[in-house]
């Protein structure tokens, strides 16, 4: 895989798995709306995107050592690729009821990080264990804090 392409694969894994996480957590707790959720699933993997894909853009163009192709390879896979991901959040809640699809999502997106974390580790020649529980760790730091933040939404502006 060409390294343009890896960046956008990367960056949209990673960033679409955490974000997503995040946003359903905090819209669970506060909303507790399966309608909700969904809409800001489908929200976030279209606008998010969009916003990383540009930062990517831009950030590529800053290396000169890039050629106009590869910021653009890097530019278009961080966007369908962070699409895709956060995308596939969408299916537990269309198919299984909500307190179900939270804990098969959580799971799912800590097993692509996971997966991911080894795959990054085997590349570099190294132990996967340190950056697979460092991976592990800041996502689920992001789920508490979204669950937290939600709870406080709910809470002060619930009515």
């Amino acid at each position: 895989m060409k390294n343009s392409i890896k960046k956008g694969f990367g960056f949209g894994l990673t960033s679409g798995i955490i974000t997503t996480l995040g946003l359903i957590v905090g819209l669970h707790s506060s909303t507790n709306s399966v309608l909700i959720i969904i809409g800001g699933i489908i929200i976030i993997a279209v606008a998010d995107s969009l916003s990383d894909s540009l930062g990517i853009h831009i950030s590529e163009e800053f290396n000169h050592k890039n050629s106009q192709k590869e910021i653009w390879e890097a530019t278009l896979s961080t966007l369908f690729f962070k699409f895709v991901f956060a995308m596939s959040f969408i299916f537990p809640f269309i198919l299984l009821e909500l307190s179900t699809a939270m804990i098969v999502s959580v799971i799912w997106g800590l097993s692509l990080i996971s997966i991911f974390s080894f795959y990054i580790a085997r590349e570099k020649k190294q132990s996967p264990v340190k950056p697979i529980i460092e991976h592990l760790l800041i996502a689920i730091l992001v789920i508490v804090a979204t669950h937290y933040v939600g709870d406080f939404v709910r809470i002060y502006f619930g009515g």
